[in-house]
């Protein structure tokens, strides 16, 4: 039964994405909007759940017609950026480069001098998937990403991302071969901005509301000294991207390995609640974020 649903769930996609193959970048960006367009109409989980989410990151500092504005401009943007991975994961890494540019390369090459190992540290935010066309160039990447159940569209979305210039690392049993790479002076990107399980959690801040952060970042950081260094690529005019790499996250450990998790952890979410309130359309608001919540005493 389950192959099954896989098989009718591959379909799907293949038919929704056939046009692709076919027609200019142009023209499968305006059908990424068409698409963000339906599922806002039709999806009315996830727009409940990107609704509720954008009432508690703003609260009064946005008046309702902002926040409903908002809401659509980020179905949007999903759409989009779908429908232009799929295009682009057509085209050689030289081409995607071309439409990326690059501001604040320099951190992550002094960063790999100090020979330590990168952990990219980013968020389900503007087109993270072609942002490995550009951060894998002077070194290898490992990207972290945690396998779909559905194992037709996983082995499609690896082929993807190994196409932009990640070697994909699944979340589970990833910790060794994370170690392994950033002691060899690799980088590995991580994204921190979604929910995980209470029990796997640090609770930090994230727009004033705690939520369930994954500690691997910091832990990672700690074990190996490796340079925490946060980036995203973000959407800018005529249908090219910027890639920007901010300064890296500068700790110096007490001792007190859960105080400084917990610290070090608090620092990466607190760059990636910078980078949403700059241009919140961004972001993957249909995520429930804040759903595990922390134990009651």
């Amino acid at each position: 039964m389950q192959k099954k649903r896989h098989k009718r769930e591959y379909t799907f996609f293949r038919l929704l994405t056939a046009p692709v193959s076919v027609l200019p970048r142009k023209a499968c960006l305006f059908l990424g909007v068409v698409l963000g367009r339906i599922f806002f109409v039709l999806d009315k989980k996830h727009r409940f759940t990107a609704a509720h989410n954008i009432d508690t990151a703003f609260g009064n500092a946005l008046t309702e017609q902002a926040k409903k504005k908002l809401l659509l401009q980020s179905f949007i943007h999903f759409g989009r950026m779908i429908f232009d991975i799929l295009k682009l994961s057509r085209k050689s890494r030289e081409s995607v480069r071309s439409l990326i540019d690059v501001k604040g390369f320099q951190y992550l090459e002094e960063a790999l001098k100090k020979g330590s190992g990168v952990l990219l540290i980013s968020a389900h935010y503007g087109n993270w998937e072609i942002a490995s066309s550009h951060l894998g160039r002077i070194c290898p990447l490992s990207v972290i990403a945690r396998e779909l159940d559905n194992p037709l569209l996983e082995k499609d979305l690896c082929r993807m991302r190994e196409h932009f210039g990640g070697h994909v690392i699944h979340k589970k049993n990833a910790t060794r071969r994370i170690i392994q790479a950033l002691r060899a002076n690799q980088a590995v990107a991580i994204l921190m901005d979604q929910n995980v399980m209470r029990n796997e959690a640090v609770f930090v801040p994230f727009f004033g509301k705690q939520a369930a952060t994954t500690p691997a970042p910091a832990t990672f950081a700690l074990r190996t000294g490796c340079t925490l260094l946060p980036s995203f690529c973000i959407p800018v005019t005529k249908n090219r991207y910027r890639l920007e790499i901010h300064p890296p996250i500068h700790y110096q450990p007490s001792g007190e390995t859960p105080s400084d998790i917990e610290a070090l952890t608090l620092a990466c979410t607190q760059v990636i609640e910078e980078q949403i309130q700059k241009l919140p359309q961004y972001w993957l608001w249909m995520h429930d974020r804040w759903r595990s919540r922390p134990a009651t005493s």
